[in-house]
C-alpha cells in the first residue's frame, strides 16, 4: 500500500477549513551580488516572523532533490498529486485556465510573445513583459492562419505576454509528444519542433508552418516580432479533490497557468483582483463556502525570473501587510509556502528547497523565530517532498481517521 492509498483509506469529512497561500518562486539563495541575504531575510515580515513563532517549519522538495520543476509539476506536488506520476501539460492548464474548453482530441500551446534580432536569435524571451493590450492585437493578426494541412488552429490571447494556441481536428491523427520551441536562454534561436512518433511529427510539421507564417506576419511588432512555445499536450484525466480528498476546494489565482491547474483539479474559481489585499480578501468574502483554498500570489516568481531582489522584497512585503486580512479570519489550518524556488541570481526556476510554515491547533510549534529558508533549515518538520503536504495539511484539520488496528 502506497501513501495515497493510506490517505484514501482513512480520508473523512469535517468542517475544517483549511488554506495554502502560495507565493510561487519565494525559495531563493543567499549571494554576495544581493546583500547576502535571500529576499525573505531582507524583507520587513513582523507577520510572517510572529506567526513562525507560533508554527511550526521546514523546507520542501518540489518534486526530488536536485530536480528543477516546471509550475505545472511544482503545483500538483502541493495538492497531493505526486508529479512523477501525474503529468499536466502547460498548454492544457493555460488553455483551461482563460476558461477555454478543451476538445478530448485537441492539442494545446502555451506560448510567450518574445523578441528576435535579424540573425534570428531570441533576445528577449518574453518581449519585455508587453501588456495584455498588446499581446490581444498581435493575436488578432496572427488569427489569420486559421488552418494549416487540415489541422484547425485557434488562437487566445492570455495575460501580459502570453496566449494560447490550440491545434483541433477531428480527423487527423495528432499526437502531442513534441518538445517546447523555447531554448529557455537569450542568445539562442527557437528551437523547431520534432515529434517522437509518427502522429507528433504530423502535428510538429504543423506547428513550424505555423511558425514560419507566424514570423513573418509579425516580423515589424517589435519587441513583440516572434513567439515560443512551451507545453504542448493534450488533455489528461485526472481525479479531483473531491474525490481524493473529500474536499470543497477553491482557487484564487489571477494568472490562467493556475487556475488552469485548479480547475482540472475540480476546484471552483474565485473573483481574484490583481492586488494582494484583493486576493485575501476574496477568501474574507468566501471562507464559509469552502473546505479549501489555494490563494496564488504570483509577484515574487516573476521578480525572481527577472533577477529584480528589490522587487522581490517588495512583493513579500505586500503579503506580510495584508496577512492580518487572513489572520483575522483564521483557517483551521493555515500553511504558506511555494511551489518551487526562482533565485533572482539564477533568473529561473531552480530546485533549491522551499521554506514552508504551518500554523495549527496541532501543528506544535517548533524553536524558528522568523520565516526565511535559513531559518526553515531547522524547522521542526524538517525536509520532505511536497506530494506529502496534503497528508501533513489533512491530518492537522483531523481529516484523516488513525491507519490500521
Amino acid at each position: 500500500m502506497n501513501y495515497e492509498q493510506i490517505i484514501q483509506n482513512t480520508i473523512k469529512s469535517n468542517n475544517s477549513k483549511i488554506v495554502l497561500l502560495v507565493m510561487d518562486g519565494i525559495g531563493d539563495i543567499r549571494s554576495m551580488n544581493f546583500k547576502n541575504k535571500t529576499p525573505l531575510e531582507y524583507a520587513h515580515t513582523p507577520n510572517l516572523d510572529k506567526l513562525a513563532k507560533a508554527s511550526i517549519t521546514g523546507r520542501m522538495h518540489p518534486i526530488l532533490p536536485g530536480i528543477t520543476p516546471g509550475s505545472g509539476p511544482g503545483h500538483l506536488g502541493l495538492f497531493g498529486y505526486d508529479p512523477l506520476n501525474n503529468s499536466i501539460g502547460r498548454g492544457v492548464l493555460e488553455a483551461i485556465g482563460i476558461d477555454f474548453e478543451l476538445k478530448s482530441y485537441d492539442v494545446a500551446a502555451r506560448c510567450n510573445f518574445a523578441t528576435m534580432n535579424d540573425k534570428g536569435l531570441i533576445t528577449d524571451r518574453r518581449a519585455g513583459r508587453i501588456p495584455t493590450e498588446m499581446t490581444v492585437e498581435l493575436c488578432n493578426i496572427l488569427k489569420s492562419i486559421n488552418e494549416i494541412d487540415g489541422v484547425e488552429i485557434i488562437i487566445k490571447p492570455g495575460k501580459g505576454h502570453r496566449f494560447v494556441t490550440i491545434f483541433r481536428s477531428k480527423e487527423k491523427s495528432m499526437g502531442s509528444m513534441i518538445n517546447d520551441t523555447d531554448p529557455l536562454v537569450e542568445g539562442k534561436a527557437p528551437i523547431p519542433a520534432a515529434g517522437k512518433n509518427a502522429s507528433s511529427q504530423f502535428l510538429a510539421d504543423v506547428i513550424n508552418k505555423f511558425i514560419k507564417q507566424g514570423y513573418a506576419l509579425i516580423n515589424d511588432k517589435n519587441p513583440a516580432n516572434a513567439f515560443l512555445m512551451r507545453g504542448i499536450a493534450s488533455k489528461p484525466k485526472i481525479p479531483s479533490m473531491r474525490d481524493k480528498y473529500l474536499l470543497e476546494s477553491a482557487a484564487i489565482a489571477t494568472y490562467p497557468m493556475y487556475r488552469g491547474i485548479a480547475s482540472l483539479l475540480g476546484m471552483t474559481l474565485l473573483p481574484a483582483p490583481d492586488s494582494i489585499e484583493g486576493l485575501f480578501e476574496t477568501y474574507v468574502n468566501y471562507h464559509h463556502k469552502y473546505d479549501f483554498f489555494f490563494i496564488h500570489v504570483k509577484g515574487t516568481d516573476q521578480a525572481g525570473e527577472d533577477g529584480d531582489f528589490d522587487s522581490k522584497v517588495s512583493c513579500i512585503e505586500k503579503v506580510d501587510k495584508a496577512l492580518p486580512i487572513i489572520l483575522e479570519n483564521k483557517p483551521d489550518v493555515l500553511a504558506i509556502t511555494g511551489d518551487h524556488s526562482s533565485p533572482c541570481a539564477m533568473r529561473s526556476h531552480s530546485w533549491h528547497p522551499i521554506p514552508l510554515l504551518i500554523h495549527s491547533q496541532f501543528a506544535g510549534v517548533d524553536d524558528v523565530k522568523k520565516f526565511h529558508e535559513n531559518a526553515c533549515n531547522n524547522g521542526g518538520l524538517g525536509f520532505f517532498e511536497s506530494n506529502y503536504l496534503m497528508g501533513i495539511l489533512l491530518a492537522n484539520a483531523k481529516r484523516l481517521d488513525k491507519f490500521g488496528a
